[in-house]
Formats: C-alpha cells, structure tokens, sequence
C-alpha cells in the first residue's frame, strides 16, 4: 500500500505536473468560481446536498434527492472535470478515470443517504458511512481494476483540505480572544507530545505514523487534523483508516454521554462548552453537544473547536519537519537540511495556510463576515464531495486483513483511551482556570 504522500525534489514543472499542486489550483479555482458567482449572481455555484430523510416531514428515503437530482449531476460534471483537468496536465489516464469517477461519485452519494437518515444524522458523520461503504465493496467483491483510476484518494483529500483552508478564519481567534486561545493552543501540543511519548516509549507501537496521527485526531478535531497529519508523516492508508473509524467512534460516545455528564455535576455552561469544544473531535458534533446544554455553550464550544482547527495547517508543518530531521533521519547518515525540509514537506499544506491567510486577512476585512461565508458556504458544499469521495477511496483501497494486522495487541485502543482521558482533564483544568472568575475575570459573550 502506497504512502498518502512520497517526496520527490523539486522541479519547477512541479507546479503542473504534482499532485500537491494541482490540489492547491483546483482549490483556488473552486474559491474564485464561489466568489464571482457571489457577487454577480449570474449563476449558481453549489453542489448537492442530500436532505435529511426518515422523520415524519420527509419519511421516505427518496425524500433525501427533493430538489438535488440536477445539482447531483452538475455536481458529477464539475468535480469530474476539475480532477479530469489536473491528471490530464499530470499526464494520467484520464479516459479510465472519467469512466470510474462516475462510480466513486454515486458510492459518495449513497454515503450521504445513509448519512441523511434523521437518526443516524445526529450521531454519526458521513466519513463514517462513506468508509463503510468503500470497505463493503472491497471487502466483498473487491475493487475492480476498472475503477480504481478513480480511486484518488490523496487528490480528494489535498484538494479538500485546501478549500478548507479558507474556512479558518482568524476572525474567530478574536472573538474568545485569550481565553480561546488558552484552552484551544496551550492543551492541544502537550496532549500530542504526551500521547507521542506513550504510545512511542510505554507502548512501543511499531508505526509512529499512526501514533502522531492518533494524538492529532485526538488533540486537534478529528478527522481534518488525521488526514493532514497522515500526509505531514507519510502514514500509510490503512493507519489512517484505523484511525479516523476509532475517532468517529468515540466521537458518537463523547457528543452523547459529555453533556450528560455536565449537566449532572451542575457545570455551568461556560466551562461545560469549553471543555467539550477541546476535547470532542469533531466540529460537527461539538456544535451538537453543545447546544444540548444551552445557546451559551453551543457558542463557546464552536468557537474553541473552530480556534483549535487554525492550528491544523501549523501542527502538520511541524510534523513534517520533525519526521523529517527525526524520526525517518538515519541515526549514522548525515543531518537533515531546509532543502531536504522542503523537499519531503506535502505542498497542499501551503494552500490550507495561504488560503486561511487570504480569507482572514483580505477577504474577511474587505467584504465583511456576512458576504465571506456567503463564499465559503459555496465553497464548503464542493469540499465535503472531495472529503467524501476521499474517504470512499481509503475505503476501496482498504481491507479488513491489513486493518486487523494494526491492532498490535490493543495499542492503538490504549493510545487513544489515555490521551483522550488525558486531554479531557487537562482541557477541564485549563477550561476552569480562565472561565471560573477564580484568577480571571469571566468573559462576556453575546448570544
């Protein structure tokens, strides 16, 4: 199986003919195509979304295709043209991927369904399903050779994570100001060195890929922070599988017992919010969670969890340089320079940066909040298809086998059971230390 990312030195035809690269164009140029059709008006510029199905408004699950059966397929001619674009300029087989990706695509749309379900919907992401999907497939009558020129895995991925990239808004730094900053920025890097050093020391797990990739899920938001730490260490496919199904996992367990738990013990909702925005692993379900003990907390939960993601661009720089000079350095061989750096350094990461640099600073204070989410809701519906179809792909690409051979004994279970713990007291000792009114004065947030 091969590595999410494989360095290479560094050509100037790079820029046309890497992968990287080609993620940051297309994310660039999804943006744009939002923007203009923001502000002109003359067309629409979203993908589908399956509406949510099972309940007593839309029982039926034909309900979940109300209205997007036109934007499904302008969504299959826009994505597949933009991928097609790119491998073209690579010099791929474009003509095996244009008849495949049609494939790949109506999986993704089957693992929105199940996603939409009114039940499901409030507990599990769509990941969750769109891997069961790509396993089910592989698992059974496996991945025909046919389909697999659309298999790309990396490509959705990369190209997801920049159009992300423009939805971290440093705006939302500003908003909880030191108190965000305290609990997001101070927790989050010493629940992954503590988790680096259990599970490379106390556990001795033999792929530290997969260990820097559990304590980022854990520490950061789950599944965004997994996937651009698995492309920061070169994880494998199957490590990072293993790790975003054990994240979605415990994921659906914290959003429904942690506000239980707050609001048996009489947490007030300032703390309650903040602990669970630090410590609950993904944005989706903190939102949830928090909303479940009040308005206050559904605020002050979002906003730390959306602070902790500013930190994923920055967190997979730094993982990238530290496999670079230790972990995968030669203990005999020479030291590891900024070329070398630079070289082995995944490209993308450079597009999530810059385009949360140009959004927050540029567009955000040019055009206002309002009209900049305008941009990045249009945006955001074509980066959850690349996420999607990402993880239909790990799917595809994965069997239970190779997943079984991770288990190493139950370690990363452990790894993950001991830093999560681990961050929840930490982050609830950082949470009451600046929001108790103890030592500091009690933010004021307008709900």
């Amino acid at each position: 199986m091969s590595d999410i990312v494989t360095a290479s030195k560094f050509k100037w035809s790079d820029l046309a003919k890497k992968e990287d690269w080609w993620a940051i164009w297309l994310g660039f140029i999804v943006l744009t195509i939002a923007a203009i059709s923001k502000f002109t008006g003359a067309f629409a510029f979203k993908a589908a979304k399956i509406a949510t199905w099972g309940n007593e408004k839309a029982p039926s699950i034909m309900d979940a295709f109300n209205g997007q059966l036109g934007l499904l397929i302008f969504s299959l001619i826009v994505l597949g043209a933009l991928f097609a674009l790119g491998l073209k300029v690579m010099g791929e087989d474009v003509k095996g991927f244009l008849i495949a990706f049609p494939v790949v695509f109506i999986l993704a749309t089957i693992a929105y369904v199940f996603g939409a379900q009114a039940t499901m919907k409030k507990y599990i992401e769509y990941a969750f399903w769109a891997l069961v999907v790509g396993l089910a497939v592989s698992n059974t009558v496996k991945t025909p050779d046919w389909l697999k020129p659309a298999v790309k895995t990396e490509y959705y991925i990369k190209t997801g994570l920049v159009l992300m990239g423009a939805e971290v808004l440093f705006s939302n730094v500003v908003k909880f100001g030191f108190y965000g900053l305290g609990i997001a920025w101070l927790v989050t890097p010493i629940v992954i060195i503590f988790m680096w050093y259990y599970g490379t020391k106390v556990l001795k797990m033999t792929s530290k890929p997969m260990v820097i990739v559990i304590a980022t899920a854990t520490s950061v938001c789950g599944v965004s922070a997994a996937i651009a730490a698995a492309a920061a260490s070169k994880a494998k496919k199957e490590d990072l599988t293993f790790a975003i199904g054990l994240t979605l996992i415990f994921t659906v367990l914290m959003m429904v017992f942690m506000p239980m738990i707050i609001k048996a013990i009489g947490m007030n909702e300032l703390i309650g919010g903040a602990w669970m925005g630090g410590t609950i692993d993904s944005t989706g379900a903190v939102v949830l969670a928090g909303e479940t003990l009040g308005p206050l907390a559904g605020q002050v939960s979002a906003l730390v969890k959306m602070i902790q993601n500013v930190l994923i661009g920055l967190i997979a720089f730094a993982i990238a340089v530290f496999f670079a000079t230790k972990v995968e350095k030669d203990a005999d061989g020479p030291s590891v320079g900024a070329d070398e750096i630079w070289h082995r350094f995944p490209k993308f990461i450079l597009g999530f940066i810059v385009g949360s640099i140009i959004f927050s600073f540029l567009v955000e204070p040019s055009i206002g909040t309002k009209d900049t989410k305008a941009i990045l809701s249009l945006s955001g519906s074509w980066k959850a298809w690349c996420f999607c179809m990402a993880f239909v792909s790990i799917g595809l690409e994965s069997n239970f086998k190779d997943m079984a051979e991770l288990v190493q004994g139950g370690k990363p279970l452990w790894l993950y059971v001991v830093g999560q713990s681990f961050n929840l007291v930490l982050t609830l000792l950082v949470a009451w230390l600046l929001l108790s009114g103890v030592i500091f004065p009690i933010p004021v947030l307008t709900v």
